[in-house]
């Protein structure tokens, strides 16, 4: 599973997940899911910190305009795995 599909499932989805569930699913440490992420944008800013529910160090400016419609996130690889079956789903 690639990080660009958890992202566009994410955004599509319009919901948060945290580095950790990420980290488990796509593999590494939670840590190396902000780096891997690149810049600090709206579509990178579905993924967020466990403990705040934020996504780590981004300007309200880069943060996505619906980041905060619900209070769901996504916070293990179960929850993760389904919604992206879920995804894969809806492009076939």
């Amino acid at each position: 599973m690639s990080l660009h599909l958890i992202l566009d499932c994410l955004n599509r989805e319009r919901i948060r997940c945290t580095y950790g569930a990420v980290a488990a699913v796509i593999g590494g440490a939670a840590r190396g899911v902000g780096q891997r992420l690149g810049a600090k944008n709206a579509r990178n800013s579905w993924i967020v910190n466990k403990a705040t529910g934020e996504p780590t160090d981004y300007l309200d400016s880069q943060k996505h305009p619906d980041l905060y419609r619900t209070v769901r996130v996504i916070a293990t690889e179960e929850e993760l795995r389904e919604l992206l079956k879920r995804c894969a789903a809806d492009r076939t």
